[in-house]
């Protein structure tokens, strides 16, 4: 690659060319401010101008996230002029921003807040009308508040990237300029999968999950039997929150933490990670020996279950018709469990802790339940978990390691650790079909030709003779070439696995935030490393496991005989198993009669998103 020698603050350096300045800069080991760029421009439409420099060659100040460097460029970081018109951006995105800063819940993790505190920007230096706010809490996993809004376009940006998708734009123009679904749409009344990247990239607290910490709070208080279940990716990421480097392990810890909450149970989503195995592996089978519908397409991501509605109507003969993990286990918690233990399912309240905001979506489907009780009844993401530590007052680092509750239900394998990263629930049936079909294990249990992070992958193997040839995907890019192939009658797949944000649950909109200017001990590099960082967590856990593939999982064993009978019977079926809904009308204005758009100023708000919901949607 071609270098380029440039000077920054009189300091000689060689840098790629075609680089922006911006990136320059800190391969160089200085911070300019910025809050429209994001991970190496991604997000950058150098809208906010709070990277303003001076550079030699270029015709006063000069943005530069978009600004790239060329040979014998001098930069200027910290001329008064810079400096100053750094600092006068910032104080206009303040003049019209909603400085509500303790009760934010992006408090401690707002960029607003930081490149304020270090452009040195003053408090009301700019007053004066500010453009009309509307707040939208109608779905229950994302709100959007436009008075924190500050037109950075990373939320327009990273849907397109994560998705194709383009569910956000800038509406109006001028001074109500807003960031909006088309015509100001509430997200529950627009083709929004729900999955919450959007949430992950935004600089404030414009973009935020749902917060579901009062419903578990209250649930306590009236003395319900409160159960909660870990995700694999919650333990990989949960340690970022506490000022741990990216990728640590906190599976003790985590256990630790929840039972000083007042948790009187503590399960992991594993258990039931190698029940859907079990159900989706022999699910598959049955389509390969009886002439199914294939290629099958695995359905653990809710918000890639979404997309395929919305979409892809038309196929969803195609996807699995497994619940996700943690729904079948809220399901057998509150069936053979209850019973087990003497406890009234009415009495019984399941919490999920997710790495994905849209599971708090998916748990209010309509079809989520059995015997008139929802399976899962709360879903904290890992950054509320994060949030209900910290004010408990527990000191994360300090705790010991502890294990789960060494109950009938808590046994899991390496097979369902991994399922939080993309290829896992591939790599995982894989692990269990070659064992139904050969009646032996495989040897060399790993299957490294799904594993990665490329847009799809894709492998053949022969399982006893039957030639399986498989595609992995995450983000809706992927999942929509290998859909189009469908359609098209093009697709030489048997199995395909699809995950709703790229990288899978590790990069789930309800993980951590990665941020640099929060993360000085990590690499340089870690906008691009932490997706594998947390990953590596994952793989670490099932090397460590005695056992690795889901069915050798002994108490999923004693499930089948003392319950369930075998994969796929009735009664799995009916507790395990769903379905979905071609052409739903979740965003068809007449069926609703809903006020949307939103007026400008208007501030909606739902009490129940349950009874919302089921109101609006086609049952």
């Amino acid at each position: 690659m071609a270098m380029v020698n440039i000077k920054i603050e009189g300091v000689p350096y060689q840098v790629e060319a075609g680089i922006t300045i911006l990136e320059a800069a800190k391969r160089c080991g200085y911070e300019i401010p910025t809050l429209c760029a994001f991970n190496n421009g991604e997000c950058s439409r150098a809208s906010c101008r709070v990277c303003l420099v001076e550079a030699t060659g270029a015709r006063g100040l000069v943005a530069s996230c978009v600004y790239p460097v060329a040979e014998g460029m001098e930069i200027r970081i910290s001329s008064p002029k810079a400096v100053a018109a750094r600092r006068a951006s910032v104080e206009l995105i303040l003049s019209n921003h909603n400085r509500n800063c303790q009760e934010c819940d992006k408090n401690e993790k707002c960029e607003l807040l930081h490149v304020a505190r270090v452009t040195g920007a003053r408090e009301g230096i700019y007053e004066g009308e500010q453009t009309p706010v509307t707040v939208d809490r109608l779905t229950p996993t994302i709100t959007r508040d436009t008075s924190k809004c500050i037109l950075c376009g990373r939320c327009v940006e990273r849907c397109k990237a994560a998705h194709g998708i383009g569910i956000l734009g800038f509406e109006n123009r001028g001074f109500k300029t807003i960031v909006a679904p088309a015509e100001n749409r509430s997200f529950i009344n627009s083709p929004c999968i729900m999955c919450g990247q959007c949430i992950n990239v935004c600089p404030t607290g414009a973009l935020m999950e749902a917060s579901e910490i009062d419903r578990v709070d209250a649930a306590m208080a009236a003395g319900k039997y409160v159960i909660v279940q870990t995700a694999p990716a919650v333990r990989a990421a949960l340690g970022e929150e506490f000022g741990m480097k990216i990728g640590t392990p906190v599976t003790g810890k985590m256990v630790a933490a929840l039972r000083r909450l007042g948790f009187q149970k503590v399960f992991d989503t594993n258990f039931a990670a190698d029940l859907t195995i079990m159900e989706e592996a022999n699910e598959l089978l049955a389509r390969v020996k009886t002439g199914g519908v294939l290629p099958m397409i695995t359905s653990c991501s809710p918000g890639w279950i979404n997309f395929a509605e919305y979409f892809y109507p038309d196929q969803l003969s195609h996807l699995s018709t497994c619940k996700s993990p943690h729904e079948m286990f809220g399901a057998i918690l509150k069936s053979f469990y209850a019973e087990k233990i003497g406890v009234d399912p009415k009495d019984m309240f399941v919490v999920s802790i997710m790495p994905c905001s849209c599971k708090k979506f998916e748990k209010e489907r309509p079809e989520m339940e059995c015997n008139g009780l929802r399976d899962v009844d709360a879903v904290l993401t890992t950054r509320e978990l994060g949030r209900m530590i910290k004010r408990a007052g527990i000191r994360f680092d300090r705790l010991p390691d502890e294990d789960y509750d060494n109950d009938i239900v808590h046994d899991y394998t390496g097979a369902g650790v991994i399922f939080g990263v993309t290829g896992g629930v591939m790599e995982a049936a894989l692990r269990t079909a070659y064992f139904v079909l050969t009646g032996k294990e495989r040897e060399g249990i790993v299957f490294k030709e799904v594993r990665g992070f490329e847009q799809i992958r894709e492998a053949e193997f022969d399982l006893a003779g039957v030639r399986v040839k498989v595609a992995v995907t995450s983000g809706m890019k992927g999942a929509k070439i290998l859909l189009d192939q469908i359609r098209e009658g093009k697709s030489p797949y048997t199995f395909i696995e699809v995950m709703g944000c790229p990288g899978g649950c590790i990069n789930g909109g309800g993980q951590p935030y990665v941020r640099e200017a929060f993360l000085p001990n990590e690499d340089p590099d870690i906008m691009q490393t932490y997706k594998q960082k947390r990953a590596n967590a994952l793989y670490s856990e099932d090397e460590r496991q005695v056992l690795r593939q889901s069915h050798n999982n002994p108490q999923i064993k004693a499930l089948y005989d003392e319950f369930l009978g075998e994969p796929n019977s009735h009664k799995a079926h009916e507790l395990l198993h769903t379905h979905y809904h071609p052409n739903r009308q979740r965003f068809d204005d007449e069926k609703r009669n809903r006020p949307f758009p939103f007026g400008t100023g208007d501030f909606y708000d739902v009490a129940s998103s349950r009874q919302t919901m089921l109101s609006l949607w086609d049952k």
